[in-house]
């Protein structure tokens, strides 16, 4: 067997790469496994903030890939953590799903349904929808701040793409005339201090293995790590700014990273 780069800590994005909607990307499993055995240590990232860390370890053990939810590290848990050093248990509306509300609460944040809070936390929502587009603009009138989760224009699914957190972000920065003030996710430096300290690692002994080119091969380009672009999710071998962004590696699958 031989692995691609010789580092010890190895980041995986999730969507398009380990996996596409509820079907594992043929060979992401062998992969996993055969670096762990060669004694790397993988992380997986994801900008998603629809689930929580145990589900995502749940469905990749279910695909196949044994993980615990340690070993996930996701925008939402970026954000609480970035956020708990901002302003520690400050009432925040959330423009997001259960998941993330949730964490945000067990993080001792005041998880409000009203205007009344110091931050609106943005995040890729399926039930965005008028009425919480208006809590977000009263709120910013009464003075709150914007931070969101994930920079992503679109998520892969097996059907093809969907809307993802910049049209939530968009739509707010629009009626509020306010810009978002951070974003945690890929390819913030937030999200993968927190992915290294998972690993144990430095940036200059990781590997990022993506899909896409403005989070993942950004993020690892711009922070020291070795950056591997596949091309099973939203990026195509076609697509003209490849070169510019100027992965180390591109392959058609995961499955390429490790031959027999």
């Amino acid at each position: 067997m031989s692995i691609a780069f010789p580092h010890r800590g190895w980041l995986f994005d999730l969507d398009g790469t380990i996996y596409l909607g509820e079907r594992l990307i043929p060979g992401a499993d062998a992969v996993i496994a055969g670096l762990r055995a060669a004694g790397r240590r993988v992380a997986f990232l994801s900008n998603k903030p629809l689930y929580t860390r145990a589900d995502y370890a749940a469905k990749l053990a279910h695909l196949g890939i044994p993980a615990q939810p340690d070993d996930v590290i996701t925008s939402s848990l970026a954000l609480v953590r970035h956020l708990a050093r901002l302003d520690p248990g400050a009432p925040v509306f959330v423009i997001g799903e259960p998941p993330l509300r949730a964490e945000l609460a067990a993080h001792g944040f005041e998880v409000r349904a009203d205007d009344r809070a110091r931050w609106v936390v943005i995040a890729f929502d399926r039930t965005f929808d008028y009425a919480k587009l208006n809590t977000a603009l009263q709120a910013v009138r009464g003075g709150a701040r914007l931070i969101a989760t994930n920079p992503d224009r679109t998520c892969p699914t097996e059907a093809g793409e969907i809307p993802d957190c910049a049209g939530m972000i968009a739509a707010v920065e629009a009626v509020t005339d306010r810009r978002v003030e951070v974003i945690v996710g890929k390819p913030s430096p937030i999200i993968l201090e927190t992915a290294l300290a998972r690993l144990g690692v430095e940036a200059r002994d990781a590997v990022m293995v993506g899909d896409r080119l403005e989070t993942d091969i950004a993020m690892g380009r711009r922070l020291g790590l070795a950056t591997v672009l596949v091309l099973s999710g939203v990026t195509r071998r076609e697509d003209p700014r490849i070169p510019e962004f100027a992965p180390d590696l591109v392959l058609p699958s995961v499955r390429d990273l490790v031959r027999a």
